[in-house]
């Protein structure tokens, strides 16, 4: 099967963003049994009469051909959606022990979320963030959006601390109608401070989900010898011991993913955690499959 080869290494030698996200996309297409149930329309419900401006790609030329009448598939939640993605640029963001840092894993996550969307005809839009607002692309159907998008993932690079009040802020000072909010970070944030500044999101009818992207040594970290640790976002040292690895910080790490997830999960968000040594497009389908199971 085609996701064996998109191991995160994989992906990393492959020139260009857009070609990542397509490849990603293809592959977690193709293993689904149906069409995925993202907020996007993608699953048959009906036909409707071809009226004057209609795309044309949606008629279907079988019936056509049998009635010369034409007659447009249309598809169940065919609402056109919108998606924002806040995407976590911080320094904390630039570490990896393998060849695909957490910002690059985020970038080929959102990347193929963005080529979902156009290719669902959905509006689809960025803000990057550290503790400023770096960059920000309002959601649009418009010519060009999806290149501008994957411009806008790849020059972000990971610059400063997390703040995680103002981008959410400004999302809110640009909120159109409703849509879907995907929020990619490692969330170094107590999970009642990341809950608390999202939340307002939801009143407006937003759908949020919260993909929690950490490095496999972040969850799981094997030390040999004493190492000392740096904090990539306050310059902060500790000296850490194998023991400690092994022990206290597994149970701090585990109890702080667990705390994230009840309290997100709580407040009606959805929450996923990947590991950036992860097959992406494998990810994304258990996510889908967990989601669709709950609805």
């Amino acid at each position: 099967m085609l996701q064996r080869f998109l191991n995160p290494s994989v992906l990393a030698g492959i020139s260009g963003l857009e070609l990542v996200a397509k490849t990603v996309v293809d592959g977690f297409v193709s293993g689904l049994h149906r069409s995925p149930d993202f907020g996007f329309s993608q699953e048959f419900a009906e036909y409707r009469a071809y009226s004057e401006g209609d795309d044309l790609r949606h008629i279907d030329w079988n019936v056509f051909a049998r009635t010369e009448r034409a007659y447009l598939k249309r598809y169940r939640g065919e609402t056109n959606s919108q998606l924002t993605v806040l995407l976590d640029a911080s320094n904390s963001m630039g570490f990896g022990s393998h060849p695909v840092k957490k910002m690059d894993y985020a970038r080929f996550l959102a990347g193929s979320l963005f080529y979902l969307a156009s290719q669902q005809r959905d509006a689809a839009g960025l803000i990057v963030f550290d503790d400023e607002v770096r960059n920000y692309i309002a959601p649009s159907t418009r010519q060009g959006q999806l290149h501008r998008l994957l411009h806008g993932l790849e020059r972000a690079e990971p610059n400063a601390r997390t703040d995680f009040a103002k981008p959410f802020v400004h999302f809110q000072q640009f909120l159109r109608r409703r849509g879907i909010v995907v929020v990619i970070s490692d969330f170094y944030e107590s999970p009642e401070a990341v809950v608390k500044t999202v939340a307002p999101l939801r009143f407006h009818g937003n759908e949020l989900i919260l993909f929690h992207v950490l490095d496999p040594q972040e969850i799981r970290p094997s030390l040999n010898a004493p190492a000392l640790l740096i904090d990539m976002e306050t310059g902060d040292t500790i000296e850490v011991s194998p023991e400690y690895a092994r022990t206290e910080y597994r149970e701090k790490i585990d109890s702080h993913l667990e705390k994230l997830r009840n309290t997100a999960r709580s407040a009606g968000m959805d929450y996923f955690l990947i590991d950036t040594s992860r097959p992406l497009d494998e990810a994304l389908r258990e996510y889908l499959t967990i989601r669709q199971g709950r609805m």
